[in-house]
């Protein structure tokens, strides 16, 4: 099998793996369950770093795996070489003889195997809770693991047993090589049941790869060392993982803030499957408007911040002095009959804005109307990206290019040490639409993407496509960063002489007196049909 094949091969079965979790779920009346994500992303992280361990633990004593009996090397250890150990395993999670599989799968048939399940996690977690833990923006810690059988209120040994059987014969060893895009896919496939807050108040938008690729490759066109990268409103982390990838995990720090717990948690699952273990410790949940964690400026900022929410309750606190700086436009109104459409994507892009070092770069997807307000504090903004030589372009994307949303989204990029030209792309003719679920999603091809990149880190004006213009241009058109405000109107001219005009008048004539006489007889037949309904 090529390379192809063998991804697909362990794609397929990591797959069924996740499937295998849910039917189990799904048997224990936890199907669809709230609680059921928990479960799920705590297990399969469990499995994950089991299979990490041993496959680091296979680059230092290689000679335990030449037999089956690589366990039997290890309990031989005594304390001084476990803690030995422990230092030579420098990535992912460390864990103790009891906490693997193997000796769990053993131990499935004792008593209460359900708090046996549990109080493993929960070690696990405190083992490594340096590493692995969660913070809230009030410092409280939010461990790796909680207990996973708590949720089923009978039969809990006989669910943690099913849990573990279906964990024993799969091996991520495999897959440990494989890259981004191999573990995006499986993250996705992963959460797409649990990535929203169905009739909450937060809701976490998933960000389509495509997106996050276009972000990332304008962002980072050549290579780039030792970078801090942060997301204000980070969700599951799509835009940082692509971002973090563009510039390689070991030469980027991640920070990032979240109001949602759950968001935060999904986070960490995949900082985990892609290698940025380092980072996790700067994960923070909490409201980055009113509590925000980070006020160090950063090399890079990706975001795609929520556009309407309700912040009524908060609007004392951000209209603080302290905050002046930050919210420089000002506050979004409060709408009378609608609190929740507040738009609250215009106080994160000012918090970007404020955030960004200064050779700072950001990319941020905002709605489409937020690049032609001519009032309010759209425009405002806009017109400090411009004199504070900041905004770099921005690119319309294809409508439903987020499935979730009806709204138009536009990509603004910001780069402090922009020379002045900015590039602006209308991409909203590219893509293919396709039915998914109820919903209707625009697809963009890897040679549409190429496109949409290459024009804009070239710089290159296309017709009726893209074009390049300077803040002066910007600011004589009121501020207005649609690119097709500055498309030229083309008039083609064909040089014909005195006999072909007259030929080409002489038909124009015809024409119009064939479509006079064609009106004429269509009238009187009206009029004749309006008669007979007269005397009906």
């Amino acid at each position: 099998m090529n390379n192809t094949d063998i991804q697909e091969t362990y794609e397929t079965k990591t797959k069924r793996l996740i499937d295998d979790l849910k039917a189990v779920c799904a048997n224990y009346g936890l199907g669809n369950d709230g609680n059921e994500f928990k479960i799920i992303t705590q297990i399969f992280l469990y499995k994950f770093l089991n299979d990490k361990f041993t496959f680091e633990l296979k680059k230092i004593h290689p000679e335990w795996f030449t037999t089956t009996n690589w366990l039997d090397s290890l309990k031989a250890l005594d304390d001084n070489d476990y803690k030995k150990l422990r230092i030579e395993i420098t990535d992912g999670a460390f864990l103790t003889k009891e906490h693997l599989l193997p000796v769990l799968f053993k131990r499935q048939n004792d008593d209460d195997f359900a708090k046996i399940l549990d109080d493993t996690l929960l070690d696990i977690a405190n083992e490594n809770k340096g590493i692995f833990a969660v913070t809230t923006s009030d410092g409280v810690k939010i461990q790796l693991f909680e207990p996973v059988t708590e949720y089923v209120s009978s039969k809990r040994d006989a669910f943690a047993k099913a849990l573990v059987n279906k964990l024993i014969d799969f091996n991520f060893e495999e897959v440990m090589h494989e890259g981004f895009d191999f573990f995006a896919t499986i993250f996705e496939y992963l959460v797409k049941d649990y990535n929203n807050d169905a009739g909450g108040k937060y809701a976490e938008y998933y960000t389509p790869h495509a997106v996050a690729r276009i972000m990332g490759a304008i962002l980072v066109p050549k290579k780039v060392t030792n970078k801090t990268i942060f997301d204000p409103s980070a969700g599951s982390g799509t835009l940082l993982m692509t971002l973090a990838h563009a510039i390689g995990t070991q030469q980027c720090t991640v920070y990032s803030q979240d109001i949602s717990q759950k968001s935060s948690q999904l986070l960490r699952l995949n900082l985990v499957l892609n290698g940025l273990e380092h980072s996790i410790h700067n994960v923070v949940q909490g409201n980055t408007m009113t509590e925000p964690k980070y006020t160090q400026k950063f090399d890079y900022i990706v975001s795609n911040p929520p556009f309407k929410l309700d912040f009524s309750d908060d609007i004392d606190a951000l209209k603080k002095k302290e905050n002046n700086e930050r919210f420089f436009a000002g506050v979004p109104n409060i709408p009378k009959k609608a609190k929740n459409k507040m738009a609250i994507y215009a106080m994160f892009l000012q918090h970007i804005m404020h955030s960004l070092s200064d050779k700072g770069k950001a990319a941020i997807v905002v709605p489409t109307g937020f690049i032609t307000a001519q009032t309010g504090l759209d425009k405002k903004i806009r017109e400090q990206m411009i004199a504070r030589n900041m905004l770099a372009g921005v690119v319309s994307m294809p409508s439903n290019i987020f499935a979730s949303t009806g709204t138009n989204v536009s990509i603004v990029f910001l780069d402090k040490e922009n020379n002045g030209e900015v590039v602006l792309i209308d991409a909203s003719n590219l893509g293919t639409t396709i039915k998914e679920g109820k919903n209707q999603r625009t697809i963009l091809t890897a040679e549409e993407e190429t496109k949409i990149t290459q024009t804009f880190v070239n710089k290159k004006a296309v017709d009726d496509f893209s074009v390049v213009v300077s803040y002066d241009e910007i600011t004589t058109k009121n501020y207005s960063l649609s690119a097709g405000q500055y498309f030229e109107v083309k008039i083609e001219y064909v040089d014909i002489n005195a006999e072909e005009f007259a030929t080409k008048m002489k038909a124009f004539e015809s024409n119009l007196e064939s479509l006079f006489a064609e009106s004429k007889s269509l009238e009187k037949e009206i009029q004749e049909n309006l008669k007979g309904l007269k005397y009906e």
